[in-house]
């Protein structure tokens, strides 16, 4: 023994000249033997049977006594004491099934096979009821394959060569993955173009929804009652004893100045003025001269309002010579915040007026705010836009044309068109019978499809042309548009692809179609299109007759004779389209921003009673599936779309500082009854 370590040198080790084996090494030679006669199927490398596990350990306990009477055992190292502790207890306890787990060693590692002890061994072939009811070469084979048995090295090898195939595995994967969705992956145009023939060969083949053609069911029913006037209304004043004469030039198209003439009769009223009858600015994008007379039944207007406001066609003569720019009594548009609430007049506007007998403003539009508003001040907005507003006989007329022909039997809607069908009874047994039944009176549905240059160039968006039509827009904001363009040019706005994902972009023609195919209308349904000079018309067209072959317009419907009083008068066609519309079975819109498909759905909605459905598109929404979804398929496409749609058709009363043209629901405009 070497004195200076304490352990068995070489010389210590060999007795009697025979080679005394340590029992670490004898544990892990025996492992070795367990492996090989699993490997060699219970046959040992020369052919002999190999001993079972039992004899291995009965052999090893015989060497291990040796081991441990000899004069050596006195001399060990802690490993090999413990262990030999542990046999002797293992020697003197009785054997029983749980033994083993008795007496296992609890290691939070893992032993492996090298590691185990004879006395292990022993212990988990004795007291194991795997052992007991099994063969030894299959226990053997059990243990061995065991995850608690393997090494840190074999485990890092296993771990690292099934990572490998794993990361190779999902590579591939990734790979085919990638190459099948290139093999669909469209641009947008062509993602339009495959939409398109879907809805050609499965519109067609589904029934159209029950809810198609009728707004929601309500608890709560909303009838017209802003012609109704409070208890204690007081009349107005006459106009000598009046603070004074409003003047209004209005600008814009006809759903512009319609809005700026309710508000100017809610001004005057809350002022106690008298209103001058509205007159029209001539704008360098509408070029129109059409007068308030010439769209407006004067009498008509100025008769209704007679108990709420003083109207006149033309002020005094001693006020007509006066110069009113000179007395500073005219207030422009930058001169008056964009929906002021009342005390901006009542502070503002009335010591002007008390002053200068006379105040006018010049291009007022939405310069009054829907929220506060005295009851009675909104209730007169609603009158005036929905009963004192009448369009002229000859407007009239041309428009209920439009719907009788829209409905009617004419050889332009094709040959399928008949008065009765046939149809077969079959709750008649024997002979089948045929029994005719008149047809419905046919539907048709108006779409305002706000494309026109002036709007696509103002939206700032693009509409997929190119550079060529990104160069025409912005030579035509130049034009008519001088500060939006000047806003463009410093940077000061969002990219096209900002405002589509805000929504502020209106849906392109043939999105908006597709919208109408996914909702249900049939490629035979009857659509008035409304909405002038169409930009790019001649290819858009071209597009949307192959989806819907019945579209037509008010040139296609009216002749050139009954047309030809309203020709170059934009105002008066435009109003041809807000009774088209208005008077439809469905209407929809592509741009909620509109200001006539605002007018129109608050004209349905107030004379309707609920009973015409009016479709808005939600455009942030429907811009985002169109954009995202280059592999959509058609029946997903629908779904979605009518997830989306019913959500903006539900009923739901005005919101705060929402246009009460738009939103009529309300105490103001219409009185509620519970159904």
């Amino acid at each position: 023994m070497d004195e200076g370590n304490g352990e068995l040198s070489l010389e210590n080790r060999v007795a009697d000249g025979e080679k005394q084996v340590s029992p670490v090494r004898e544990s892990r030679l025996a492992a070795l033997r367990r492996a090989d006669s699993v490997l060699q199927g219970g046959y040992s490398s020369s052919g002999r049977t190999s001993p079972t596990l039992l004899q291995r350990s009965n052999s090893m306990n015989t060497e291990k006594a040796q081991w441990s009477s000899s004069p050596q055992s006195g001399v060990s190292s802690p490993t090999t004491r413990s262990r030999q502790s542990g046999s002797l207890r293992l020697q003197g306890s009785p054997s029983s099934p749980r033994s083993d787990l008795l007496s296992w060693s609890h290691s939070p590692h893992p032993r492996s096979p090298r590691a185990l002890t004879p006395e292990s061994a022993l212990v988990e072939s004795r007291g194991s009821p795997r052992f007991r009811s099994t063969t030894s070469g299959q226990l053997v084979f059990h243990q061995f394959t065991r995850s608690g048995t393997f090494s840190k090295k074999g485990r890092g090898r296993l771990l690292k060569k099934g990572g490998t195939l794993f990361f190779v595995v999902l590579f591939v994967w990734f790979a085919l993955d990638w190459w099948y969705l290139s093999t669909f992956e469209q641009p947008a145009p062509q993602f339009r173009k495959n939409l398109r023939t879907s809805q050609a060969n499965n519109n067609e083949l589904s029934p159209e929804p029950d809810d198609l053609w009728v707004e929601p069911t309500q608890n709560t029913t909303w009838l017209p009652c802003a012609h109704q006037r409070l208890e204690d209304h007081i009349p107005p004043p006459s106009p000598e004893n009046s603070t004074g004469y409003i003047m209004i030039s209005a600008n814009g198209g006809l759903n512009q100045q319609r809005v700026a003439i309710c508000n100017g009769v809610a001004v005057a009223r809350l002022l106690n003025a008298t209103l001058v009858l509205p007159t029209f600015l001539f704008n360098s994008v509408w070029r129109d001269s059409s007068q308030f007379g010439d769209i407006y039944e004067e009498n008509y207007f100025i008769d209704y309002l007679k108990d709420d406001v003083r109207i006149v066609k033309e002020l005094p003569p001693e006020l007509k010579a006066l110069d009113l720019e000179a007395i500073e009594a005219v207030m422009t548009e930058f001169d008056i915040p964009k929906e002021a609430k009342p005390s901006f007049y009542l502070n503002q506007v009335l010591p002007l007026l008390l002053r200068t007998r006379v105040v006018l403003f010049e291009g007022f539009g939405n310069r009054l705010g829907f929220d506060p508003v005295p009851f009675d001040i909104q209730r007169l907005r609603c009158r005036c836009n929905f009963h004192a507003l009448r369009f002229v006989p000859e407007l009239q007329k041309l428009g209920k044309v439009i719907a009788e022909r829209m409905r009617d039997k004419h050889s332009r809607w094709g040959p399928s068109d008949d008065e009765f069908h046939v149809d077969v009874n079959k709750y008649l047994a024997g002979e089948k019978v045929q029994i005719r039944f008149a047809k419905p009176v046919a539907k048709y549905l108006a779409v305002h499809l706000r494309f026109e240059m002036d709007m696509a160039a103002y939206s700032m968006c693009d509409f997929g042309g190119g550079e060529a039509e990104r160069e025409e827009l912005r030579a035509y904001r130049a034009e008519h548009f001088p500060i939006l363009a000047q806003m463009e040019k410093d940077g000061q706005l969002g990219s096209a692809e900002l405002q589509r994902e805000l929504g502020h972009c209106p849906l392109m023609p043939e999105e908006g179609f597709l919208m109408l195919a996914a909702l249900g209308f049939k490629r035979g349904t009857r659509i008035y299109l409304a909405g002038s000079h169409m930009y790019g018309a001649e290819t858009k067209m071209t597009i949307l007759k192959s989806l819907y072959p019945n579209i037509v317009t008010k040139e296609d419907l009216l002749t050139a004779e009954e047309l030809l009083p309203f020709r170059n008068h934009s105002s008066q066609l435009a109003a041809l389209d807000f009774l088209g519309c208005a008077l439809a079975d469905a209407f929809a819109m592509t741009d909620s921003g509109s200001q006539l498909s605002s007018l129109v759905s608050g004209y349905r909605i107030y004379h309707s009673s609920g009973h015409a459905p009016t479709i808005r598109p939600n455009k942030k929404r429907l811009a985002i599936l169109f954009d995202s979804n280059a592999t959509i398929e058609w029946s997903f496409f629908e779904e979605r779309v009518r997830k989306l749609v019913k959500e903006t058709k539900r009923i739901a009363v005005r919101p705060t500082s929402r246009s009460i043209y738009r939103h009529p629901r309300c105490e103001e405009c219409m009185c509620k009854h519970d159904v």
